[in-house]
C-alpha cells in the first residue's frame, strides 16, 4: 500500500483504486483541529487529482472515529465562532463532498459532532456494533458546524434530524441502522473489510456516473419532482455535462 506523502494528524494510503484517508488523533479521539484541517483538505485534493482513484474510505484510528471539534483550539480562541471561522477557510467539507470518488464512511466507537457530519458527508455509512453517533452542539449553546444541520435531514427525514439535533440524544448502531443514517453494522472487527470491499464496488463505477447518480440523487431534496426527473434525464441522455 504506498504512501502519498507524509501528514501530521492523518494516515494516506492507496492502493489501486480506492484511497484510505485514516484520521489519525487517537490521543485526543480524533477531535478535528486545523491541522486536521490542512491534512484533509490536501488529501481530498490528492485524491481528485488521481484519475486513477474512484473510492476512498474514511476510517479513525484508535477508539473512535472522532469526537468533532477539539475542544481545547475552541478554548484558546475568543469564542466558538472564531475557532470555527478559522476552520472555515478552507473547504474542507464542500471539497469532500464533491470528490469525484464514491466515499465510504467505516465509522466506530464515537462519531459525535463534526465526527458524525464528517461520516454524513460521505455516500454510504458502514458502522461497527460499537459505534454511538450525537449532534451535542445544541447543549452547548452551538449549531452543528460541519453541515450537519443539511445532511442529517436529506438522511433520515426532517422530523427525526430535529429530534436528534435538538434534543442531541445519542444513537447507538442498530439505532442508526434503523433510521437509516448507517447503511450496514457489522462487528467491529470486520468494519475495515466491509469498507473495503464496498469500496471495491463502488471503484467498478466510472467517476462521471459516480458525479451524474450523486447529482440526480441529491437533487430530488432541492427541487420540484418533475425538475429532477428533466434533469435524470437530460443526465442519462448526455445532454448535460457533469458539474
Amino acid at each position: 500500500m504506498a504512501r502519498v506523502r507524509p501528514y501530521r494528524t492523518i494516515r494516506f494510503e492507496k492502493r489501486g483504486r480506492i484511497a484510505t484517508v485514516t484520521l489519525d488523533r487517537p490521543e485526543s479521539l480524533n477531535a478535528y483541529d486545523v491541522a486536521m484541517r490542512d491534512d484533509l483538505f490536501a488529501a481530498f485534493g490528492a485524491i481528485d487529482e488521481d484519475p486513477e482513484a474512484r473510492a476512498m474510505v474514511l476510517r479513525g484510528a484508535g477508539p473512535a472515529f472522532s469526537t468533532g471539534g477539539d475542544l481545547r483550539e475552541f478554548g484558546s480562541a475568543p469564542s466558538p465562532v472564531v475557532a470555527r471561522a478559522v476552520r472555515y477557510q478552507r473547504d474542507v467539507w464542500g471539497r469532500l463532498l464533491r470528490l469525484r470518488a464514491a466515499t465510504i464512511a467505516a465509522v466506530h466507537g464515537y462519531a459525535v459532532g463534526g465526527g458524525m457530519e464528517m461520516a454524513l458527508l460521505c455516500d454510504v455509512r458502514v458502522a461497527a456494533s460499537d459505534a454511538v453517533f450525537a449532534l451535542p452542539e445544541t447543549g452547548l449553546g452551538m449549531i452543528p458546524g460541519v453541515a450537519g444541520t443539511q445532511t442529517l435531514p436529506r438522511v433520515v427525514g426532517l422530523g427525526r434530524a430535529l429530534a436528534t439535533i435538538l434534543g442531541g440524544e445519542r444513537l447507538d448502531a442498530r439505532a442508526a441502522e434503523r433510521i437509516g443514517l448507517v447503511h450496514r453494522v457489522v462487528p467491529r472487527a470486520r468494519l475495515d473489510a466491509a469498507a473495503q470491499a464496498i469500496a471495491r464496488r463502488l471503484a467498478a463505477i466510472a467517476p462521471g456516473r459516480v458525479a451524474a447518480l450523486r447529482r440526480c440523487v441529491r437533487a430530488a431534496h432541492d427541487v420540484p419532482l418533475g425538475d429532477g426527473i428533466a434533469l435524470e434525464r437530460r443526465l442519462a441522455l448526455g445532454l448535460e455535462a457533469v458539474e
